[in-house]
């Protein structure tokens, strides 16, 4: 049995035609438990979540894996989409024999996660949604009109590039993840209110206040999966909302989501302990 403290399983998982590097941390799942799957954003990879994985990882399994073309995980040929990414993401699980977990991601990942539990929702128990959305349209106009103009010249010298340059199968393959994560960014997409608020598993919401995903659309988010009644007369439901003060979605340093842990990490693992019924 492994615990938080000692060096983490890795491998690789024949999936969809990838070869797809993962990490698992933390203890093997007692009885009754579940492990957690988290998710990285676009330009990421597993290392970048470490900081998350060590505390989630002292009382439950955490696996990470490189999504495709990230990190040690190759590209193959087909775009890149958060569709893709789910049924990799599920797949990743089947490979590793885990019928049921939580899944957690961020921007990127966030959107992958929505689609696993759109689209193998008896995987997921519970989602946690961070810094993303169901719909471009709750982007912020400034990424949007950022986007076209990113180029793999921009990135020269960047952590992002030398981390690419250092694991990747093909090193020199970056200027194709940076066209395809481009063409993932600017293809709109609007996915059903149906297929959303159809999602049986409970589920958090998490954005910044200056985040790249609008603070409103993460409330449309929260209300589509559940959320958003008085509770004091209809009871708590299965959804929950976070909004973080003086938050930004990744820049400067220090201020993105996932650099306020000690805020989001009591309310995530606050969530993932509650009770099926949702009470605390």
């Amino acid at each position: 049995m492994t615990d938080a403290g000692t060096p983490a399983t890795t491998g690789y998982a024949p999936v969809n035609g990838l070869q797809m590097y993962h990490e698992v941390h933390g203890p093997e799942p007692e009885p009754g438990s579940t492990p957690v799957l988290l998710l990285h954003g676009a330009y990421m990879l597993t290392g970048d979540l470490a900081p998350l994985v060590s505390v989630l990882a002292a009382t439950r399994q955490v696996v990470v894996p490189d999504l495709q073309a990230h990190g040690r995980t190759g590209d193959v040929d087909r775009p890149l989409t958060y569709e893709g990414m789910a049924d990799d993401a599920a797949g990743l699980l089947a490979h590793l024999g885990i019928g049921r977990a939580d899944v957690m991601g961020y921007s990127m990942g966030g959107a992958a996660a929505l689609q696993v539990a759109v689209r193998h929702p008896d995987v997921v128990r519970r989602l946690v949604v961070v810094s993303a959305t169901h719909s471009s349209k709750g982007m912020q106009p400034e990424l949007l009109e950022m986007v076209p103009g990113i180029t793999p010249e921009m990135f020269a010298g960047s952590p992002m590039e030398a981390s690419y340059q250092a694991l990747a199968p093909d090193p020199g393959h970056f200027p194709v993840l940076v066209q395809k994560l481009k063409t993932l960014d600017e293809t709109p997409f609007d996915w059903p209110a149906e297929d959303i608020s159809g999602i049986a598993a409970p589920a958090m919401v998490v954005a910044g206040d200056a985040d790249a995903v609008r603070a409103e659309h993460a409330v449309e988010l929260f209300r589509l999966l559940g959320g958003g009644g008085m509770g004091d007369l209809t009871g708590l439901s299965r959804a929950r909302l976070a909004i973080l003060p003086g938050s930004t979605h990744f820049m400067p340093p220090g201020s993105g989501v996932l650099d306020r842990l000690d805020w989001l990490l009591p309310m995530v693992l606050a969530f993932l302990d509650e009770s099926p019924e949702g009470a605390p």
